[in-house]
């Protein structure tokens, strides 16, 4: 997998728990969940063999963990600063949904598109919209990644800037 695929992912995973549990300090709560994705990662290299093995001292961050964090933490930020207004934006393309009846895991995929979409010239809007599309199939249920897909292509036909390539 992708160093930006696995950054969305794990910004999904982020903003997916700070929907349904906001923290009251942004930067201790992705200190604490970054420091849970690592101990997750090593646990599951360095377990020990057997039970009464003590498990091995952890390495250091890798350059593809730092890779991630670095494209991951921009994209959890410029979401939550911009949410009041990019679920605005997924009401108003969004028709016959409430944003609260969308699945969580759904509606923060679709946040983090349309921030992309939105806030992200470095990254065309078709590639936002895959990404998230891929995102839904993985993390939520099977009709997921057409509802996402739907909803994002009508945002994109609102964009004012190309959809295929960087601005």
């Amino acid at each position: 997998m992708g160093t930006r695929r696995d950054a969305r992912e794990r910004a999904v995973q982020f903003l997916f728990q700070h929907d349904l549990n906001p923290p009251e300090n942004l930067a201790d709560a992705l200190e604490s969940f970054w420091g849970s994705q690592r101990a997750e990662a090593i646990a599951e290299e360095k377990a020990p063999a057997r039970w009464n093995e003590p498990l091995a001292e952890p390495p250091p961050p890798s350059t593809e963990e730092a890779a991630t964090r670095l494209f991951a933490d921009p994209l959890i930020r410029g979401t939550l600063e911009h949410r009041d207004a990019i679920d605005a934006y997924i009401v108003t393309h969004a028709k016959n949904w409430d944003l609260r009846r969308m699945a969580v895991v759904d509606r923060n995929i679709i946040r983090l598109a349309v921030y992309e979409m939105l806030h992200r010239d470095d990254i065309p809007p078709v590639v936002s919209i895959n990404e998230a599309v891929d995102i839904a199939k993985k993390f939520s249920t099977e009709d997921s990644g057409k509802f996402v897909n739907g909803i994002l292509d009508k945002i994109k036909g609102q964009l004012l800037r190309p959809a295929r390539i960087v601005k």
